[in-house]
C-alpha cells in the first residue's frame, strides 16, 4: 500500500438549521467535534483512495484506538460510557466522513462489544471488553447466513454439545471484520433449539473466513463469507445471557438506532457538499445556487436532514431512558435510510458529471447509502416491525416465528 498523506483541513461547516446543538450536553458536543476534527484530518482525505482500491485502512486503527470511543455507551471495562446521543453522534460523524470506517466501527463497537456487555458474564466482560476498547482485539458479529437474511430467525448454523464445550458447523455471509477479527460472535442453535452466541477466537481450527469481492458499496469495509466445519468452542465462550432470538434481539434493538444516525451522517455530508458546490459552480454567468430549481432541491434536502436529526435525537434519548421499543428503533432506521437515499441522489444530481467523481466524495456516499438502506433490516422488514407494534398483528411469519432483521454489514 502506498504511503498515506494526512491532511490538516478543518471540519466542514455543520448543518444545524433547527439549532439541535441547544439540546446537546457539553460532553456530547465535545465528543462529536473531536471526532469530526479527526475525520476531517485523517479519514476523509484518504477515504476515496481506500474505497477505490477496496482496501481496508489498517493504518488508521492505532489512531482510531487513541480516540477512546470504542464501546461507546458501555460502562466500565475501559469503555467511555457515553450517552446514547453521544453514541449516535459518533456513528453520524464516522459516516459523514466514510461509511466504510463507520461500518467497521459499528460492527466492532456497537454489535460485537454490545453483545458481550448485554449477554455476557462478568468474567467474559472483563476478559474481552478492555482489550476491545483499546482495539487490541477486533470483534465481529456473525448472524446473517447465505440463505437467511431478513429471515434471520431461521438459523441453520448448529452448536453441538461436546465434552468440554461446543462444536459449531454452518455458514455465514456478509460478516463485517470477520476476515481479520480476533473474535467472532457466531449465532447458532443448539440441539434443544436454543439460540446462543459463541465467541470463536482467532485461528480456531475449522473456521474459514474469505473476503467478499465485487461490491459496489462500502468497498473498503471488508465483509466475509464464513465456513464453520467442526469448530470447537470452549464452554466458557458461550454468552450465558442468550437462549432465545428475543435475547439476541436486545442487541439488535440497542444498536439499530445508531444506523439511523449513520444514514443521517451520509445525508449531511452529501447535502453539505452539494450546497458548497452549488455556491461555487458557475453556469450561464452565475452560481448554480442562484437558480430556482437548485434552491428548491437544496431546501427539500435540508428539510429531510433536519427531520432526520430530530428523529435521531429523540430515539437516542428514549434509548438512554430504556424506553426505546423495537418499533421505535425500526421507525428511525426506516425513515432515515429512505430519506438519506434520496438526499444523496439529489446531491449527485446537483453536481452533474462531477457528482460521479470520487474526488468530490458524493459518489462514494451515493454508493454506500445503498448498503445502509439494506443492512440491519431492509426497508420492508423495518416497516413490518413498526406495523406489528402499531396494530398488534404479525404480518409475516415462518412456522410461527416472527421476522427478525438481518445484520449483514
Amino acid at each position: 500500500m502506498r504511503p498515506v498523506t494526512i491532511a490538516t483541513t478543518s471540519p466542514p461547516q455543520r448543518t444545524d438549521f433547527y439549532r439541535l446543538d441547544d439540546l446537546l450536553t457539553d460532553e456530547e458536543i465535545e465528543v462529536r467535534d473531536r471526532l469530526a476534527a479527526f475525520c476531517a484530518a485523517e479519514v476523509t482525505p484518504v477515504a476515496s483512495e481506500y474505497w477505490e482500491r477496496a482496501e481496508f485502512p489498517f493504518a488508521l486503527l492505532p489512531k482510531i484506538a487513541a480516540l477512546g470511543l470504542a464501546g461507546t455507551t458501555i460502562q466500565g471495562h475501559g469503555c467511555p460510557g457515553l450517552s446514547a446521543v453521544a453514541a449516535g453522534l459518533v456513528a453520524q460523524e464516522w459516516s459523514r466522513s466514510d461509511g466504510s470506517v463507520g461500518t467497521f466501527f459499528g460492527v466492532h463497537s456497537f454489535l460485537a462489544m454490545q453483545s458481550i456487555d448485554l449477554l455476557g458474564s462478568d468474567e467474559q466482560r472483563e476478559r474481552w471488553l478492555p482489550a476491545m476498547a483499546r482495539l487490541e482485539l477486533i470483534g465481529a458479529f456473525g448472524l446473517t447466513e447465505p440463505d437467511h437474511g431478513s429471515d434471520s430467525v431461521a438459523l441453520e448454523t448448529s452448536a453441538r454439545r461436546d465434552a468440554d464445550g461446543y462444536v459449531l458447523d454452518g455458514r455465514k455471509r456478509w460478516i463485517g471484520n470477520a476476515s481479520f477479527a480476533d473474535l467472532v460472535i457466531i449465532w447458532a442453535r443448539d440441539e434443544a433449539g436454543d439460540v446462543g452466541g459463541y465467541v470463536v477466537e482467532k485461528d480456531a481450527e475449522g473456521f474459514d473466513a474469505r473476503v467478499m469481492t465485487g461490491k459496489t458499496a462500502l468497498r473498503s469495509s471488508w465483509q466475509a463469507e464464513i465456513e464453520l466445519t467442526g469448530v470447537r468452542v470452549p464452554a466458557e465462550n458461550r454468552l450465558p445471557g442468550c437462549r432465545t432470538f428475543k435475547d439476541l434481539g436486545r442487541v439488535l434493538t440497542s444498536t439499530r438506532y445508531t444506523v439511523a444516525w449513520r444514514a443521517l451522517g451520509l445525508a449531511m455530508a452529501a447535502y453539505e457538499t452539494a450546497r458548497d458546490y452549488a455556491l461555487e459552480r458557475e453556469q450561464f454567468g452565475r452560481p448554480i445556487a442562484g437558480f430556482q430549481l437548485v434552491q428548491d432541491k437544496l431546501s427539500r434536502m435540508l428539510a429531510e436532514v433536519t427531520t432526520m436529526q430530530l428523529l435521531c435525537w429523540r430515539a437516542s434519548r428514549l434509548a438512554q431512558d430504556g424506553r426505546l421499543t423495537d418499533g421505535m428503533a425500526s421507525l428511525a432506521k426506516l425513515n432515515n435510510a429512505a430519506k438519506a437515499r434520496q438526499v444523496v441522489a439529489d446531491a449527485r444530481d446537483i453536481m452533474g458529471g462531477n457528482g460521479i467523481l470520487l474526488e468530490h466524495h458524493v459518489a462514494r456516499h451515493h454508493a454506500d447509502m445503498e448498503a445502509i438502506f439494506t443492512f440491519e433490516g431492509t426497508d420492508s422488514i423495518q416497516s413490518l416491525i413498526v406495523g406489528r407494534e402499531i396494530t398488534g398483528i404479525q404480518a409475516i411469519s415462518q412456522g410461527g416465528r416472527p421476522p427478525g432483521p438481518s445484520q449483514n454489514a
